[in-house]
């Protein structure tokens, strides 16, 4: 009885404490305070000051909508699944011109899966490819330049397909780093490591280095299986290259990013003892932003659709919650590989959709993103807070059979309760 007695004291105590800070407090202010009141707040307010760039999004130099523009010069042969491209790199200018590699796929059929794939029908959207290259003088319209990494004879690493490229520029020459296959997706091929390519310019010719720059991890780590979507940056006087692999296995895979780093673009790389570094995001897209790092994470995971910060390059934290966001994002960064001790941030690039037509004639395209991730834009336009859709943009996103039956059920047993 005392234990209670003293239980009870404490929270009447605790509850009128709090009552006598409110009282001498007074309520919070109407004008939200671009800094953090010094006053008790509660735990959505604390973080609402410390977890953010700014208390409101409009301030905030890591929120921003995207607009979407279709990109003039690419065919897709009426799009009936023969020709993909998809996951496109960073942009980068050079030659007075503005420059794209991506993964391409030219095939007799649109993919068939693992089982009825072969030499020339491919299993999936990504398999049977090569790195192609476009450029531009806009960012608008583009001219196809053709192949700059093809696959490679067998056995080289990537002999089945190469995709899913990024480019690094270091020292005066050009890398391309890129996922190599050894045999079909859907029959183990997507465990695949990283390859790379290099020349003295962005055109080209690329020389294959025909080895594995970063290999798979130990049997039972996350990144056992895969490493996918290199993605290069110059950052501390180092290559910082993240990438993504799929852990946890079927039927719930988790996709998360890792990162190493290496002092040669031939490597060796250090893979991140805290491995993973971003919980979440089914494609890499970084960007040099103030003194560290900035991160969309699209799509998979507890924190998608967010942007995230690491002012050491490591240990990222939700910056803003955004939606809409592109698909395998590659931004035109024009401070990507300076080493600089300011990013200034982006505010477009290219990206890819998949749900072009229907799953028979499977293919990606390329698109624009724009966006106000610098420091230097301010557009509002693009720090709004919400999108307006038509209803039948809604109605596209409906139940379906499986689980219209459930409900039927649900309705048909209360029914009989009553």
């Amino acid at each position: 009885m005392r234990n209670i007695i003293i239980l009870l004291s404490i929270l009447f105590f605790s509850c009128a404490s709090h009552q006598d800070v409110k009282a001498q407090q007074g309520g919070f202010p109407f004008k939200l305070p671009i800094k953090k009141p010094n006053r008790e707040l509660s735990a959505a307010m604390e973080r609402n000051y410390d977890a953010y760039m700014a208390p409101i999004p409009q301030n905030n130099e890591l929120y921003t909508q995207f607009k979407y523009t279709e990109l003039k010069g690419f065919d897709y042969n009426n799009h009936n699944g023969t020709i993909s491209r998809r996951d496109p790199s960073k942009v980068i200018f050079a030659n007075g011109k503005y420059y794209v590699w991506y993964t391409y796929r030219n095939t007799p059929t649109p993919p068939q899966g693992a089982a009825k794939c072969n030499d020339t029908i491919p299993s999936s959207d990504w398999d049977l490819c090569e790195i192609w290259y476009a450029t531009s003088e806009d960012g608008f319209t583009w001219e196809e330049q053709g192949v700059a990494v093809p696959r490679p004879p067998k056995p080289n690493v990537g002999w089945r397909s190469v995709s899913t490229t990024d480019i690094l520029e270091w020292k005066g020459k050009y890398y391309l780093y890129y996922q190599g296959f050894m045999q079909a997706s859907g029959k183990r091929g997507d465990d695949c490591p990283v390859a790379v390519s290099y020349a003295d310019s962005p055109d080209g010719p690329w020389t294959p280095y025909n080895k594995i720059v970063i290999p798979n991890g130990a049997e039972g780590e996350w990144d056992q299986y895969s490493i996918h979507d290199p993605y290069p940056l110059v950052y501390k006087g180092k290559i910082y290259l993240y990438y993504k692999s799929d852990a946890n296995g079927q039927p719930n895979l988790i996709r998360m990013q890792g990162l190493a780093t290496a002092d040669n673009p031939l490597g060796p790389f250090t893979k991140c003892p805290l491995n993973p570094v971003i919980n979440s995001g089914h494609e890499t897209t970084l960007f040099p932003f103030k003194e560290g790092i900035a991160a969309l994470v699209i799509r998979d995971g507890n924190e998608h659709n967010t942007i995230q910060y690491a002012e050491d390059g490591v240990n990222f934290n939700i910056a803003s919650i955004v939606s809409l966001m592109p698909n395998a994002g590659g931004p035109f960064i024009p401070d990507a590989f300076t080493d600089t001790k300011d990013g200034r941030g982006i505010t477009w690039g290219i990206s890819h959709l998949t749900t072009v037509t229907t799953w028979k004639e499977n293919h990606a395209i390329l698109l624009r993103f724009d966006c106000d991730l610098s420091q230097d834009v301010h557009d509002e336009g693009m720090k709004r807070n919400h999108i307006y859709y038509k209803p039948e943009h809604y109605y596209k996103h409906g139940l379906n059979a499986k689980q219209k039956a459930r409900i039927l059920e649900e309705n048909k047993e209360l029914k009989k309760k009553n």
